[in-house]
């Protein structure tokens, strides 16, 4: 259970029992995680939490649960699950690699060729920093090798660790001279025909030490990973290492002006569709099925953005009281876009803060100003780091609950 405090009161179903899927006085629900997800769901009104062999409607599992259970498991027509089948085509940082068309030799050619450049190494199935180091040598790699071989031989490890090289970013765009990467949400919640959302908020994550290339040894200098940079011995747990994403978004706006932040996201956006294209013929679609990722972009002084890796799982353990808040409002506007209680029309372009940015196609802004953006220009329908009103958007857009009386 979280630290931080939730808002709200917890909804009761009605007798505790649940009927047929019309009508239904409750959502019966699991949840296999203990952070805010847990919080989220037990704060939803007219949800209530089954236990051990209980029947559900909904379930936020874990991939272990996922990778043992599956395939085992009847679904009635309105169960709904949070992860695809093998969403591990996108977020398994080889498999990303694979889809999106790379080869090992252009690996080896581009390092020859790049001759005293930096590269990054990490394992392909773990997360938070863990595993990861820098290196400019093959020499070091080979060393490393050694070492991870010894280890493995005194552990009689039968399982070899997969690793993936990097080219690392040497030129990462700088804020009072520290090196950050954006955590951004997208939800997919059909693979055919591809339907995903893109959430308003995010943040930026930072160092806790100055950027420079002197030292490829220094962690908190390199890794914006929360999970590392809270272990610095200068870490401040009130301040954090964060930025909400709409004042990034303001202070690249203010430096560089209006034009050249919306081409950066406009390229950002780029990422998440094409991403996703890639995996659209591999990825075992389900109708039962939604996927919430956590895409990590990196700038460079260009103001280039840089696909990092994509998370099935992306962290919702807080690091302070503002980032739980958002954290939980993600969650619950992701419930409201799988929509358990039947309450939206399906043709929807904004739930929340959730705005529908593909739809078997692209889906563009219906409030474009004209003046500004031209009477033949689309825009896409996505709003990263701009105002999100989406308490005001709920009341609009939301039917109050099947089982709930107006008040």
């Amino acid at each position: 259970m979280s630290k931080y405090k939730p808002s709200g009161n917890k909804g009761l179903c009605e007798n505790g029992k649940s009927e047929e899927r019309e009508g239904r006085s409750c959502v019966r629900y699991k949840c296999g995680l203990i952070n805010t997800i847990q919080d989220v769901l037990r704060q939803r009104p007219n949800w209530v939490e089954v236990k051990d062999d209980g029947e559900w409607d909904f379930y936020w599992c874990d991939v272990g649960w996922l990778r043992e259970y599956f395939d085992h498991t009847y679904m009635g027509e309105h169960v709904r699950i949070n992860h695809f089948r093998n969403h591990y085509e996108l977020t398994r940082k080889n498999l990303m690699v694979k889809n999106l068309k790379s080869e090992y030799h252009l690996f080896v050619e581009e390092f020859n060729r790049s001759h005293g450049s930096t590269w990054i190494m990490k394992p392909v199935a773990k997360s938070q920093g863990k595993g990861i180091f820098l290196f400019r040598k093959l020499r070091d790699v080979i060393e490393w090798r050694k070492d991870s071989s010894r280890a493995e031989e005194q552990k009689d490890a039968t399982h070899v660790e997969n690793y993936v090289a990097q080219r690392y970013i040497e030129n990462p765009y700088l804020i009072n001279g520290r090196k950050f990467d954006l955590r951004v949400y997208v939800l997919v919640t059909s693979y055919v025909p591809l339907k995903a959302w893109l959430y308003r908020d995010g943040f930026a994550r930072f160092t806790s030490t100055r950027f420079s290339l002197s030292s490829i040894d220094d962690k908190y200098m390199h890794l914006t990973n929360v999970s590392v940079q809270k272990t610095a011995p200068d870490y401040d747990p009130e301040k954090g290492c964060k930025w909400q994403i709409q004042q990034l978004r303001r202070y690249l706006t203010a430096k560089h002006g209006r034009e050249l932040v919306e081409t950066l996201f406009k390229e950002i956006d780029n990422i998440f569709i094409q991403s996703l294209q890639s995996v659209q013929k591999v990825i075992i679609n389900d109708k039962h099925c939604f996927e919430l990722y956590g895409y990590d972009i990196l700038l460079d002084q260009n103001l280039k953005p840089w696909l990092i890796e994509v998370n099935a799982s992306p962290s919702q353990t807080p690091s302070s009281q503002e980032d739980y808040e958002m954290k939980c409002k993600l969650l619950e506007d992701t419930l409201n876009v799988v929509d358990m209680e039947g309450r939206l029309t399906g043709k929807e372009k904004r739930v929340g803060g959730y705005d529908l940015m593909w739809n078997d196609g692209p889906v563009y802004r219906e409030d474009v100003n004209l003046q500004t953006f031209g009477s033949s220009c689309f825009t896409a329908n996505t709003h990263l780091g701009c105002v999100n009103d989406r308490e005001k958007q709920l009341r609009l857009l939301l039917k109050p609950f099947p089982f709930q009386k107006k008040v």
